[in-house]
């Protein structure tokens, strides 16, 4: 069927009836620019108006569908070809209505992959549940695009299209959970415990730790080499006071302003505010906390974030020679050969540079043990 050659002769057959596009469209009940794709050659009268479409152009429907009128002679033969083509013409315009029907729906589920990614916070199950779902509905408008599929066919591309677009999604929460140390989206398992959750899925591990407060942090493991027993767990937030961190701001000197400010905003208790005063002379360091130390007492968290921030300090900063916290409440000092001679394994932590391994080892363990951090606490600062 010649859409082109159709249009051509209705728009012959409307002008040989003194016929604008306008006056056409209005007897018909439709708009000028129907007539015009139709004249132009770009769609067909629909089958509910071709009778009365051809009683106004005064030709028939065999005529309409030849594009041309037809002597009775011929008439017969156009007939049965038109007959034929006006059913091939209906089914291929079924077809692409159906594959604009499937497009919309892979289109759809995709749209809901998106908005689950984006609506919803990563820890929550019903951003993993949407998905999935939005990722069936797309993999069945997949599928079905084509119709001429067999079943087997459509299987193996809708088991293939679900794996490939599964895989990219775990691949974007993945990368996700890296960039920016979130909870991925996609966990089959989640732990809860006193001091954390852990959520396990198919690319890593995440542990959240210290979860809701001022120093959460998360161990991203992609090796799943941790397990609840070992994994590290501080009070503090480690991705910033971790020895992996602040090992950056190691210096020889105290009156480094700057190093030493980078470094003190790293450590435990920042999170408070505070300012520091530097004695060149006497090289002493003293920190001033806006905060009263019995505000932030409970489970010992001021003595362990004393004695983490006096060994970190003292094993970075090579010549500082006594420590001070000052805070609303009470003053705490401690000398670097108090420290030396007092607390456990020092020089294990700070001769000859900074034992990374060591300084977790019998410091930050250590500031989980109560009982050491309370005996050790006391013997060690003047208060």
């Amino acid at each position: 069927m010649n859409q082109e050659k159709i249009g051509k002769f209705i728009a012959t057959t409307r002008k040989e009836q003194n016929l604008t596009q306008e006056q056409l469209a209005e007897k018909l009940g439709l708009t000028y620019k129907a007539v015009s794709k139709w004249e132009c050659g770009k769609g067909l009268p629909d089958a509910s108006i071709m009778i009365e479409l051809c009683k106004i152009l005064k030709i028939t429907v065999n005529d309409l569908l030849s594009g041309e009128r037809v002597d009775e002679e011929n008439y017969q033969k156009k007939l049965e070809k038109n007959i034929i083509d006006t059913i091939d013409y209906s089914n291929k315009k079924v077809i692409e209505k159906n594959k604009l029907i499937y497009e919309m729906i892979m289109v759809f589920g995709l749209g809901l992959i998106f908005m689950a990614f984006t609506i919803y916070p990563t820890d929550s199950s019903w951003g993993s549940i949407h998905s999935l779902i939005g990722l069936l509905i797309s993999t069945f408008g997949f599928v079905n695009i084509k119709r001429e599929r067999t079943v087997f066919k459509k299987l193996f591309l809708g088991v293939s299209y679900f794996m490939i677009v599964f895989i990219l999604l775990l691949w974007v929460d993945y990368s996700n959970v890296i960039l920016n140390k979130v909870p991925p989206r996609f966990s089959y398992l989640i732990k809860t415990t006193d001091d954390m959750i852990l959520y396990e899925s198919p690319l890593c591990n995440v542990y959240r730790i210290n979860r809701n407060t001022r120093n959460e942090y998360y161990i991203i493991d992609t090796k799943k080499k941790y397990n609840e027993d070992n994994i590290p767990i501080t009070p503090f937030n480690r991705d910033k006071a971790g020895i992996e961190n602040i090992i950056q701001f190691k210096d020889k000197y105290v009156g480094n302003n700057s190093n030493n400010s980078h470094l003190i905003d790293n450590l435990p208790l920042a999170e408070y505010g505070y300012v520091f005063e530097i004695d060149s002379i006497n090289l002493e360091l003293t920190i001033n906390y806006y905060i009263t130390d019995w505000y932030i007492n409970e489970n010992y968290y001021l003595e362990k974030a004393l004695l983490y921030n006096a060994v970190a300090i003292f094993a970075l900063i090579d010549n500082v020679e006594q420590l001070t916290f000052n805070f609303s409440g009470n003053t705490y000092t401690v000398s670097r050969e108090q420290l030396k001679e007092l607390y456990p394994n020092f020089a294990d932590i700070a001769n000859n540079g900074v034992n990374q391994s060591n300084f977790n080892k019998y410091l930050e363990s250590k500031i989980n043990d109560n009982n050491f951090v309370e005996n050790t606490f006391k013997k060690i600062f003047v208060n």
